[in-house]
Formats: structure tokens, C-alpha cells, sequence
């Protein structure tokens, strides 16, 4: 079978995480619900502002507004497949 991939990562920056698409029908069940509805990704930008109005416009679910937290500020957003991600902004 055919795979599909790609690999995410900063410019000039060795770490990256990968992105399948699920291979078969119990990998397909899974998408959205690896975390049992708990945060399993987080995201770090400069510009938490700015990126969130991109997400918005987009029209994916945010969950509620930034809050502040002693790592800096923060607010959920699911992607399109029911994940839900911490969007972090700079402290």
C-alpha cells in the first residue's frame, strides 16, 4: 500500500515531527482521539495573536481566550480532526 507523509520542522532546525495519514480501519478510528480528549500537541509562536487570528479565520474551534500562565500565555484549538492543541505564546 501507498504511504503518505510529511516531515515539519523549522528552517535550519533539525527537530521535526511527522505527519501520516492513518494506514487501515483501526488507525482511521483513532484520529481525533489518540489523547482521550485531553491536549496531546502543543504548539510555541512568537506571536500568539496574530496566529490565533489566523486559526480563527480558518475556521477551526478555539476553545475559550488566551489565558496567562507562568510559561506565558495559552489557549486551545482543535485541528481539523478533533486534536486539541496548546497554542502557546512567548512569556
Amino acid at each position: 500500500r501507498a504511504k503518505r507523509w510529511v516531515v515539519v520542522r523549522p528552517p535550519h532546525r533539525g527537530t521535526g515531527f511527522v505527519l501520516a495519514k492513518a494506514d487501515g480501519a483501526v488507525q482511521q478510528e483513532a484520529v481525533g482521539t489518540q489523547w482521550a480528549g485531553r491536549v496531546g500537541l502543543f504548539l510555541r509562536v512568537p506571536r500568539l495573536d496574530e496566529t490565533l487570528a489566523r486559526i480563527r479565520a480558518a475556521g477551526l474551534v478555539v476553545e475559550g481566550e488566551p489565558r496567562r500562565e507562568s510559561y506565558g500565555a495559552v489557549v486551545v484549538f482543535r485541528d481539523p480532526f478533533g486534536n486539541r492543541w496548546d497554542l502557546l505564546g512567548a512569556s
